[in-house]
């Protein structure tokens, strides 16, 4: 019998391009128009089911205790899911991403109760300042490789944190008290059950931009750091700047 033909490549809609083909990776042999299809079927599935979860939670005869909990889940997970991209995704390893929250909580509770500013404009600055303070601890640290760079993110989360727990005018251990609760149109969310939607939806949102960041070009480029700088950069990756 004559050998069989080896199968032709499904039908892409374009051609990749060098750049592009070099920081793909390949996740169950599918690429849709360019770009890897991550199951995106059954994550868009359960986004869907867990928002539409969010608001029957909120009124749900459960105790606060149980709703309080969840709020803190949601927070943690935003966390998380820059954890997921840094190492788990990046290969990166950080031990300072709770400073990086610290900043930004601080941020916003330390203007909204002695400026008088909103807490929704407050919150937009204190993200500013975070991701201001993030670029430049990544300039200085991330020409590092091996040990040092965990080490010095160690010592970057551990120096602010006993530099703002030291501070009077940021509560010292207590943290600041005092803070006004978010409101929307005169609803306020001071409590767990009002402050649940707000929680959740910006977590799903950020769960959101993670899966298309990761089915994007640079989110292949990211992938690609894990495996080692040298392929990536070889395939003319900037890894620093993706880094």
């Amino acid at each position: 019998a004559p050998p069989e033909a080896p199968s032709a490549p499904p039908p892409t809609g374009q051609h990749l391009r060098p750049g592009q083909a070099s920081s793909a990776v390949f996740w169950n042999g599918v690429v849709s128009n360019g770009s890897i299809t991550d199951m995106p079927k059954t994550q868009n599935l359960g986004l869907l089911i867990l928002a539409l979860a969010i608001p029957l939670v909120a009124v749900l005869p459960l105790p606060d205790f149980w709703i309080t909990q969840l709020n803190y889940i949601g927070m943690y997970s935003m966390t998380v899911l820059g954890l997921i991209l840094l190492t788990g995704v990046g290969g990166l390893t950080s031990f300072g991403q709770a400073a990086f929250v610290g900043i930004g909580a601080y941020t916003t509770a330390w203007l909204t109760l002695n400026l008088g500013m909103s807490p929704w404009l407050t919150l937009f600055i204190g993200m500013a300042l975070t991701a201001g303070s993030a670029l430049i601890v990544g300039l200085i640290t991330l020409r590092m490789s091996g040990h040092y760079l965990p080490l010095a993110t160690i010592a970057w989360g551990l120096a602010l944190n006993y530099t703002m727990a030291n501070m009077e005018w940021l509560g010292k251990y207590d943290g600041i008290l005092g803070i006004p609760p978010l409101s929307i149109f005169g609803w306020s969310l001071g409590t767990g059950r009002g402050l649940h939607p707000l929680v959740w939806g910006i977590a799903l949102l950020a769960a959101l931009a993670s899966i298309r960041l990761l089915d994007s070009r640079p989110g292949r480029a990211i992938r690609s750091l894990k495996s080692g700088a040298t392929m990536a950069e070889a395939m003319g990756i900037s890894t620093f700047r993706y880094k």
